[in-house]
């Protein structure tokens, strides 16, 4: 999700200025009305910017020729959705009686659905709270006091209305429905702030697809133009995850005919040579590097550990858990060997005679009184 997520930030700021003008330059019939409930079209999300293969012209008269022109037939319609950014294909019939598709449309630039404020926390008993605001699930992407634009331009419409009801057009992305709340924003509520929420703007903010869409498989980008340019387009896997293919076929459907060929990394390595009881005894040569040691591709993580570990300890010369037995005592009826003592000290004649004079008075320090 987060590789997917920074591919896409990288590629609004690696975007070209020709490309992104050229972007925010496209038009289409923007759908405001739609009388015919058998019409699967969304008001102010849709916008049809092509018919019968051909892109919209400016000019209603054209689009309305068009339809009239596919009376007792089907009129082909590719619209693009503000919620996700996604385009689609539709095709409708067109009665003969009255050739009309019963929908109210008004040429609009597509940026006019980047100007959506993110609702991302509400602070409890202020305005935004106590008028029904939800955190995280809420877009304001309107208002029928007028239109609003940039970032600033909620700002500015809410210092405007300061202590007087405001209209804003809320669009929940959990329950897919669009509500119309009335707020009134003040400074003095008791917070920071004249609505009590917190508002996201940007690219990271917009609208997204519907939560009844299919849930992107593996390989699959988040963000449908999350792709850099010289990236080919890869279609969604279809085989279920359950059925994984085997590198090695089955024995009743490997082929029998000398006629295919099997890759190399899938064709099993022939066996060794068998190995003499002379160059087994000999052992390697002198000058050999010791085989490195492969954990068992069946191997877990805790054999894996415990393997390490019992390396660590042999290398360490760490002792093991188990205490080591005490020495078996003598056999009955054996003598135990002597004691050692320590030798006596040899007598000096010499000292001996030098203390019997100290004792006697005749030392030679002695002086007569």
């Amino acid at each position: 999700m987060f590789g997917a997520l920074n591919r896409f930030i990288s590629r609004l700021d690696s975007e070209s200025p020709s490309q992104s003008s050229r972007d925010r330059s496209a038009y289409g019939f923007q759908v405001l009305r739609n009388k015919n409930l058998e019409i699967p079209v969304e008001p102010w999300y849709d916008f049809i910017i092509g018919i019968n293969g051909r892109q919209d012209n400016p000019d209603p008269n054209l689009f309305a020729t068009e339809v009239r022109n596919c009376a007792g037939s089907t009129v082909s319609l590719i619209l693009w959705n503000a919620k996700g950014q996604r385009t689609r294909t539709l095709s409708l019939p067109i009665p003969t009686p009255s050739p009309t598709l019963g929908i109210t449309l008004q040429w609009t630039p597509l940026s006019v659905t980047e100007d959506v404020w993110h609702v991302l926390d509400v602070i409890p008993n202020s305005p935004a709270d106590n008028a029904g605001l939800l955190p995280y699930g809420d877009y304001i992407v309107g208002t029928p006091e007028g239109n609003v634009h940039g970032e600033s331009g909620l700002g500015e419409l809410v210092e405007d209305y300061l202590s007087r009801n405001l209209r804003l057009f809320v669009y929940n992305h959990e329950y897919a429905v669009t509500r119309l709340i009335t707020l009134t924003p003040s400074r003095s509520w008791g917070g920071s702030g004249a609505l009590g929420c917190v508002l996201g703007f940007g690219a990271l903010h917009r609208l997204p697809a519907p939560m009844t869409e299919p849930v992107a498989g593996p390989g699959e980008t988040l963000f449908e133009t999350a792709r850099f340019s010289n990236e080919e387009h890869r279609p969604p896997s279809t085989q279920p995850q359950s059925q994984s293919p085997s590198l090695h076929p089955p024995p009743s459907l490997a082929p029998q005919s000398s006629e295919y060929l099997v890759p190399a990394s899938l064709a099993s390595p022939p066996p060794p040579p068998p190995q003499s009881a002379a160059v087994l005894a000999a052992g390697p040569p002198k000058g050999a590097r010791k085989p490195r040691s492969v954990a068992a591709p069946n191997m877990t993580f805790d054999d894996y550990f415990r393997e390490g570990e019992q390396k660590s300890k042999e290398e360490d010369f760490a002792p093991s858990n188990k205490a080591a037995a005490p020495p078996p005592p003598p056999p009955k009826g054996a003598k135990a060997p002597p004691q050692a003592k320590s030798p006596e000290p040899t007598p000096d004649p010499g000292r001996e005679r030098e203390e019997n004079k100290i004792e006697s008075g005749l030392g030679p320090e002695s002086v007569d009184g």
